[in-house]
Order: structure tokens, then sequence, then C-alpha cells
């Protein structure tokens, strides 16, 4: 069994999803690789379990929305002069079942078992349901 690891991390700003892949799609034109990525202070001390098979998933509007393979941490050195991480993912974002995530600072791991599942092919594409809708159906345990 292939032991891994994800993250979870808060979108801050962003509306939806689709918000999310259009953010990521400008901000990777200006890069050579054309790969998104998400700079961060902390590089994860679980590095080679991420690496094995790890996703990043994120929070949108206090639910888990979606996700993205990890393919790789680069290091970024800013203007200040600090050594940072670049989470680079891989572009395509797969929609998962909406689960509640209190708010919280930075990253977290998230163990395969606690990930939300991915949403079956074909419903990815449904309109999602408005974000107070999907929260108080997920609080009783219908989402």
């Amino acid at each position: 069994m292939t032991k891994f690891v994800n993250l979870v991390k808060l979108s801050v700003g962003t509306e939806s999803v689709d918000s999310l892949a259009i953010w990521q799609t400008m901000r990777a034109a200006e890069r050579p690789d054309s790969l998104p990525r998400h700079v961060t202070r902390m590089w994860p001390k679980r590095k080679a379990e991420v690496l094995n098979g790890g996703s990043i998933y994120w929070v949108i509007k206090g639910s888990i929305q979606a996700r993205q393979k990890i393919l790789r941490f680069d290091e970024v050195i800013g203007s200040d002069g600090i050594r940072r991480c670049a989470i680079v993912l891989d572009p395509e974002l797969i929609r998962t079942q909406s689960t509640l995530k209190r708010p919280f600072q930075g990253w977290r791991y998230l163990k395969p078992e606690d990930s939300p599942m991915d949403l079956p092919k074909g419903r990815d594409q449904e309109e999602p349901l408005p974000a107070e809708l999907a929260s108080a159906l997920a609080e009783i345990g219908i989402l």
C-alpha cells in the first residue's frame, strides 16, 4: 500500500473552483513551465510522503471543494531574501464532495482517509450548491 499524505489549504479570496482555476491560469502563464503553484513560508517536514501521491485540497468559502495533485516543491527566494516553498501543482482541478472546514492559517496535513472523495465523472460540471446550503447540508451530515 502506498503511503502518502495530502495538504489542505484555504484559498483566500476565491469565490468558486472556477475563479481559482482562472486565477491559477493567469499566474501560471507568467512562468516558463506554465504550472500553477502556491508559495508558502513553510516547507513540509513530510515532503516525501506528500510527493508519494499527495494532493492539495482547497478550502473555498468554508468547505473543501477541489484538489490538485502536487508535483514537486521548488525553492523560491523572495525579494526580501527569505527562502520560501513553492508547491508546484498539476493544472487539473478535481472537484470533490463538499466538506466543511473551519478557518486556519497556513496549510495542514490531511490523511487520505479524512480526505473528501472526488465527485463522480459527469457531476464535476454541475453547478455547485450555494455556499450556505452546502454548509447547512454538510453540518447535518447529508453532504
